[in-house]
């Protein structure tokens, strides 16, 4: 939400309850896929003066009468739509009500382990995109009588950047299979996206470097990669609310525990 972020317990979204009906009012911003949907999960608080524990999911047609959607201009990620949307007395259903009345800060929280390693993927598979792209520019380019990649000081920086790339491939390869055999690794997940993302971030900047002017220039990947890479670190939790997970974690002993079991 505008005023929310990273922090879900915030949202000011209400949903009240009028017989066969809820009331939907608030609004929502930079919602992946919110411009071309038909429908939409919203999370609103039914029970605002119970905090966390007063949130409920919903299920709302894009087309109801109350909805009103913007499209927002992003630097990068231009693939994929990003819309901020409003709630004006919209009238939900009360059917469409996802799971238990209350319990939607609980249905969020659990998946968020599994969106978190989706960016930490996402990073490394972008770096990993860079690298190979930069190594064959590398092997091409020719500069005093030598290839790129046959200067020692850009050999090296390659081969310590392709090592923290693998390095988080390895790891989130690791936290997918945790999370495909039943588990809930919240700390591995957050650790995977904190780091891949940060690592994605650098790894393209020295990419676009070896490329020179050409990196710079938009009819070459590595302009829209380096645009790309910077929501990273933003989305899906900013890597300032991920340090404070892992610290209450590691440092406290915070447990998290899934709000729903597989059965």
């Amino acid at each position: 939400e505008p005023f929310g972020g990273s922090d879900v317990a915030g949202m000011r979204s209400t949903a009240a309850r009028h017989g066969e009906t809820y009331i939907l009012n608030g609004s929502k911003t930079f919602i992946t896929n919110g411009y071309y949907c038909d429908y939409m999960v919203v999370a609103a608080k039914t029970s605002p003066e119970s905090g966390n524990k007063g949130i409920s999911m919903f299920v709302v047609d894009k087309n109801s009468k109350g909805v009103s959607v913007s499209k927002l201009d992003k630097l990068g990620w231009r693939a994929s739509d990003t819309a901020e949307i409003a709630f004006d007395n919209c009238e939900v259903p009360a059917e469409n009500l996802l799971g238990e009345e209350g319990k939607g800060f609980p249905y969020i929280m659990q998946h968020f382990a599994l969106e978190r390693l989706l960016m930490a993927i996402n990073a490394h598979a972008r770096a990993d995109f860079a690298l190979e792209y930069a190594k064959q520019y590398m092997s091409e380019r020719k500069t005093f009588g030598k290839h790129l990649n046959e200067y020692q000081a850009l050999r090296h920086k390659y081969a310590e950047r392709y090592a923290e790339m693998d390095m988080c491939k390895i790891y989130n390869f690791n936290v997918a299979y945790k999370l495909n055999k039943g588990d809930y690794p919240v700390k591995e997940a957050t650790i995977a996206k904190l780091t891949s993302t940060k690592m994605a971030d650098e790894v393209i900047y020295d990419c676009l470097q070896w490329l020179g002017g050409y990196g710079y220039m938009e009819e070459y990947p590595m302009a829209r990669l380096f645009r790309d890479s910077r929501l990273g670190p933003i989305g899906g939790g900013t890597s300032e609310i991920l340090r404070e997970i892992i610290s209450k974690m590691v440092i406290d002993g915070k447990v998290y525990k899934p709000a729903t079991q597989k059965k």
